[in-house]
């Protein structure tokens, strides 16, 4: 974890002392050592800071100067020992401007109080892996684009053009006339209107970012990372296939399925890399969707799944990062998978798992975070939430890896005094 790092415009900070000692907390947690107490942070946080203040989710999506001061006041309502990362919940307005189909929100296809919805989809059909093979970004330029955005939707009929001939046109007597006739076309000039649009409401938002977590930094809360990214079963089953289609892909088609995983492995470490390079963070978000059981047999969890996984942790070892993977749904099938990863080089946060087995399995591998049950939070009491904290810690704290959290972050719907317990169960269970 990464938590003396920061965006790469912060150039000058002079850590307090609480920067230091969340820090060193964690630090010590990541690296198996007991530190003073167990540490205890969201790994993402979504509607709940806004909820509880009366700010609606579409206010939260479209206001997000007002929802970055939510997260900001609940760090320091909840004394946690990371501020809430930026990435999991995104802007409404760019994606308003490019009119994405691929997601619904607030005030976007849904009504002001719902979360944001995934649209699951066959962007891509299986007859198009081919296509897609052969070339990747012409693939995605004038197929998906245009099918995931509405805006986008202009460089559907461009790609049925023939190709003009573009040396030909190179020349001061053509050029200005070809990319006239062509640019003052009425969709082109919408399109190019709303891409000036997407770059000022990009700027505006990454400013915000920046100032966001270099002020937390300054009130001494680290950022327990900035790049996000997927497995590569995942990026072709969310984005292009579909659930549908790429468990039906396992069975049809699987040497293009895992010719695409293949394609795709490399371009999910490099590109992560590449953002966290840019953030200074080390710490790498990795939300897992298809390999849990229940999606996958473990025949098939260990041809089409773990290897790309693995290679993915690998990779962002490598550089030097630290991969902090959410294993989404029941991982008690794959904890066997997971112990030949190195020591010392993961934060594993968990949603289902049986704790004494991952202890048994892990406890020397990597940290364990998490894995209050969202259910419990919801509607449960601060007793039993404090009875939950200390059966982790009982479990997990010999050795100092843990940190304390909710399952799957803290849910929108999660009781006020149920966020408070888990800071307090900390204080009355895990001093060391």
């Amino acid at each position: 974890m990464s938590g003396a790092n920061s965006q790469n415009e912060v150039l000058d900070f002079n850590p307090l002392p609480e920067f230091l000692a969340r820090k060193k907390r964690l630090d010590d947690a990541f690296n198996l050592r007991k530190p003073d107490r167990v540490p205890v942070a969201p790994l993402v946080v979504h509607y709940y800071p806004t909820r509880i203040r009366g700010i609606s989710n579409k206010e939260a999506m479209y206001n997000t100067e007002s929802t970055v001061q939510a997260w900001k006041e609940a760090a320091i309502q909840h004394n946690w020992d990371c501020a809430a990362p930026f990435g999991p919940l995104r802007p409404a307005r760019p994606l308003e401007i490019l009119g994405m189909k691929q997601i619904k929100w607030p005030g976007g296809g849904l009504p002001d109080d719902q979360p944001f919805q995934w649209v699951e989809g066959e962007y891509m059909v299986a007859e198009e892996y081919d296509e897609m093979l052969a070339d990747p970004n012409g693939f995605a330029v004038k197929k998906l684009w245009p099918r995931i955005s509405d805006t986008l939707g202009p460089l559907s009929a461009m790609s049925e053009m023939p190709s003009p001939p573009l040396l030909f046109l190179s020349n001061a007597y053509s050029l200005p006339e070809f990319l006239g006739d062509v640019l003052s076309q009425p969709s082109l000039m919408e399109l190019l209107k709303k891409m000036l649009a997407l770059a000022e409401a990009h700027l505006r938002e990454k400013a915000l970012r920046i100032r966001y977590t270099q002020e937390m930094m300054n009130l001494g809360f680290p950022v327990s990372f900035a790049a996000i990214t997927f497995p590569a079963f995942d990026w072709i089953s969310d984005a292009f296939r579909g659930m549908r289609g790429s468990m039906l892909d396992m069975y049809r088609v699987p040497e293009k399925l895992l010719a695409a995983i293949e394609l795709f492995t490399p371009l999910t470490i490099g590109g992560c890399i590449m953002a966290a390079e840019q953030t200074q963070n080390r710490g790498v978000f990795i939300p897992m969707h298809r390999g849990a059981a229940g999606f996958m047999s473990d025949k098939q969890f260990a041809k089409f799944y773990w290897p790309c996984f693995k290679a993915l942790l690998l990779g962002l070892i490598d550089a030097g990062l630290t991969p902090i993977p959410l294993f989404e749904g029941n991982y008690t099938p794959r904890l066997e998978y997971l112990k030949e990863l190195p020591p010392k080089k993961i934060i594993g946060h968990f949603d289902q798992v049986d704790r004494k087995k991952a202890k048994n399995l892990l406890g020397d591998i990597m940290c364990f975070w998490g894995n209050v049950p969202a259910s419990l939070m919801c509607t449960g009491t601060p007793r039993q939430i404090k009875e939950d904290v200390k059966e982790l810690i009982d479990i997990f704290g010999d050795n100092g890896g843990l940190i304390i959290d909710c399952s799957m972050g803290i849910p929108d719907e999660a009781k006020p005094e149920n966020v408070q317990a888990l800071t307090e169960a900390v204080y009355e269970y895990g001093v060391y």
